[in-house]
């Protein structure tokens, strides 16, 4: 049985974030800074800029993202945050069927899983979405919601999967609440 271990994603630990960031995917060049800038902003950045925009993140009193570790490799990470933290979502027009205010601090959102290439199928997405709603509740939130992909609806590759799986939400005890795009609802939890 392998261990899986979760700890908040810090500045102090930027090592271990980028190794989990850059084992597969896009993780390496949208350093988690896809939800935090405009489209305009974010194209004008350099993967490098990017980089360092996350470092500057993960210096908050609170954490905005977890490190999954396996033998203490680090496998996986997880973007979790108040939802007002995350600005491209309240831009997004998919995502304004979210019956939650988006000003709403206590509203948090899921938005990106890396998991890298070696450690897929380990678990390690499962124990992030986990750690990741105990993470929002121990910080104030008081409903989680996220953004995933149908895959029977629409099978992506592993990828394409950042948002992650409509069948790992429900799993976790979320509830489809919207469904702006035929393979993208919009799925939430009551914590508090």
């Amino acid at each position: 049985m392998i261990e899986i271990r979760i700890s908040e994603a810090s500045s102090e630990r930027f090592t271990d974030v980028e190794h989990a960031l850059t084992g597969g995917g896009d993780g390496g060049s949208c350093w988690c800074q896809w939800w935090m800038l405009s489209n305009k902003d974010f194209d004008a950045r350099t993967s490098a800029e990017r980089r360092e925009l996350l470092r500057s993140d993960l210096d908050a009193p609170v954490a905005s993202a977890l490190v999954a570790y396996i033998d203490d490799v680090p496998a996986g990470w997880v973007k979790v945050s108040a939802r007002p933290d995350q600005p491209r979502l309240a831009r997004t027009r998919a995502f304004q069927q979210s019956p939650e205010p988006f000003e709403d601090r206590s509203v948090w959102a899921i938005t990106c899983f890396v998991v890298r290439r070696e450690f897929r199928g380990e678990g390690v997405s499962t124990a992030l979405l986990a750690a990741a709603v105990d993470h929002a509740r121990r910080h104030g939130a008081r409903v989680i919601e996220a953004y995933p992909v149908d895959t029977s609806v629409k099978k992506t590759s592993s990828n394409g999967l950042f948002h992650g799986s409509l069948s790992s939400f429900v799993a976790a005890g979320f509830a489809e609440v919207a469904r702006p795009a035929p393979a993208r609802p919009i799925v939430s939890l009551t914590v508090a």
